[in-house]
């Protein structure tokens, strides 16, 4: 008889942002070094049917799995501490929930019942967690939003139902919460976390790990009396401080015994988590005596660290791995201008383009990219970053209208349009290519050199590709391509003729780069930086 999956459910309470995804990715990586297989999975509240059309500025980036699905940017954490590969089932959000609940009463699949929240709801959830826990060990399922939020009651009372239905034995709660520093007097206040407790219990739930999060560490009598006013046991409430890097936290949380409590909890014999690897990559992380890359990002969305996370953590790693501190200094491509480009960039050691959608900043995009080719700077394009970069070359060759029909759709000189199966659909959601496709390198390339390997699958998320009717132009443009789809008919990637390093990929390669395994295209990028 197979063995029962176990559920590790992460809840949050006092106020949003408070590090669910950072502990419940922290909570699957030390199980994980425990030998066991296991699944990580987010549920979030909003009503929309995927993250794709969520503004990056409030919500940070929108994270593609391996097969499409535009997701939160929690299982970006998940897949980098965990080193995985998720899969759309791990991402459910309240809209595609209830368009199934619809769809399926349109249908008449309820044979004229009264469609609730409860069952009717609920039972979604609970089909969509335990078939994504299929095949594992333990299943980590992160409930967005805040305890007591009203569009959240729905996956708590899911989470409430299925903890039953599989047994207590085989169900832990975790409840992340926040305990504020009072400066007047000095202290860490309870009382927050204890009300947070209250809320969760009032819906039926009693937690058995409490995750304390606070600016500096929680003594033992904070602890003793959050034990004894939220009914959990001392050695089940974790003390979680700020950390000068977030993949400390596995390391915290080990360390403080959360790994075995669980086991405990749950009745896992496994031996204890060897997390050498990880403790060797965070002392190269923390480390601030190693010599500085300074890289511009010319980007649009500048007002939440979180939107460019993946790329962040990507260019952070290949730096960790090239004995380097990277500073990323963002640069608002609106202010960019061929006046005072030289004095914006001259400074930085290279100079990356992210992806992006829609006109604002992309001529000052096009502006980073031009002043990177004739400087000979190194230059890393991503997505809308290759994009720029084809209409900068094309441009300084001397086709000055070059444009794509994102930004103009009546340019006599279109570099980049939309995919020939996409035209007549722009203005549509769900359209875009998505997902992990296959890219052949081209011999003697830069990406050759940086990959070391003939193919490789990257992650996609975009619309608007490279024009084959001007890719004969690319060699007398300065370009050409680096990377192929395999039948031919779609450019992955380009680099620069007689360029120490220049080199883009209509791909989001970001989604593949974990802190302990860099990957190449910024691994390459960062050495060239550093010379």
């Amino acid at each position: 008889m197979a063995k029962p999956v176990k559920y590790i459910f992460v809840v949050g309470g006092v106020l949003s942002g408070v590090g669910k995804g950072i502990t419940a990715a922290s909570i699957g990586n030390i199980l994980k070094a425990r030998g066991l297989k296991v699944n990580i999975q987010k549920c979030d509240p909003y009503l929309n049917v995927d993250a794709g059309t969520l503004n990056p500025g409030e919500h940070g980036e929108c994270f593609v799995t391996v097969d499409g699905a535009e997701t939160d940017l929690d299982l970006g954490h998940y897949e980098r501490f965990m080193d995985i590969e998720l899969k759309r089932s791990s991402a459910v959000i309240s809209g595609s929930v209830m368009s199934e609940v619809i769809a399926d009463e349109r249908a008449g699949k309820y044979l004229g019942k009264t469609v609730q929240i409860i069952p009717h709801v609920t039972n979604v959830i609970i089909d969509r967690i335990t078939k994504a826990a299929e095949g594992f060990d333990v299943h980590i399922v992160e409930i967005g939003g805040t305890v007591g939020d009203y569009e959240g009651l729905a996956f708590i009372e899911a989470i409430r139902e299925l903890s039953v239905q599989v047994g207590r034995e085989n169900a832990a709660f975790v409840h992340v919460v926040y305990l504020p520093y009072l400066g007047a007097s000095k202290e860490l206040k309870s009382k927050p976390a204890q009300n947070a407790v209250k809320d969760l219990r009032g819906l039926g739930i009693v937690p058995d790990v409490l995750v304390a999060r606070s600016e500096e560490d929680a003594d033992e009598d904070i602890i003793s009396k959050l034990s004894l006013f939220a009914g959990v046991p001392e050695q089940a409430i974790i003390s979680l401080p700020n950390a000068s890097s977030i993949y400390e936290v596995p390391l915290t949380l080990q360390k403080r015994g959360i790994g075995q409590v669980l086991a405990d909890r749950l009745n896992l014999e496994t031996p204890k988590a060897n997390l050498s690897e990880w403790q060797t990559m965070v002392e190269h992380a923390t480390d601030q005596s190693k010599p500085v890359v300074h890289v511009g990002v010319v980007a649009k969305y500048l007002n939440n660290e979180d939107t460019y996370m993946s790329v962040f953590e990507a260019l952070n790693a290949a730096g960790w791995d090239q004995g380097v501190q990277v500073d990323l200094e963002w640069v608002d491509a609106e202010e960019i201008t061929k006046e005072n480009v030289e004095s914006v960039l001259d400074k930085t050691d290279g100079i990356v383009v992210p992806g992006g959608f829609g006109e604002r900043g992309v001529e000052g995009m096009v502006i980073a990219a031009d002043y990177a080719l004739k400087q000979k700077k190194p230059y890393l394009g991503i997505c809308l970053g290759l994009q720029v970069a084809v209409i900068a070359a094309a441009r300084a060759a001397g086709l000055t209208d070059a444009n794509s029909t994102e930004i103009d759709s009546k340019t006599a000189s279109p570099v980049i349009s939309t995919m020939e199966d996409q035209k007549g659909k722009e203005a549509t959601g769900g359209t875009m290519r998505l997902g992990n496709y296959e890219a052949i390198i081209q011999k003697g390339t830069t990406a050759a050199d940086v990959y070391k390997a003939s193919s490789v699958q990257e992650r996609h998320r975009h619309r608007y590709e490279c024009n084959n009717d001007f890719r004969d132009s690319y060699e007398d443009w300065g370009i050409r391509v680096a990377g192929l789809s395999p039948d031919g008919s779609l450019v992955e990637m380009i680099d620069a003729i007689d360029h120490p390093f220049f080199l883009c990929s209509q791909a989001h390669p970001e989604f593949n780069s974990r802190p302990n395994r860099p990957w190449p295209f910024f691994k390459g990028f960062i050495e060239a930086a550093k010379k």
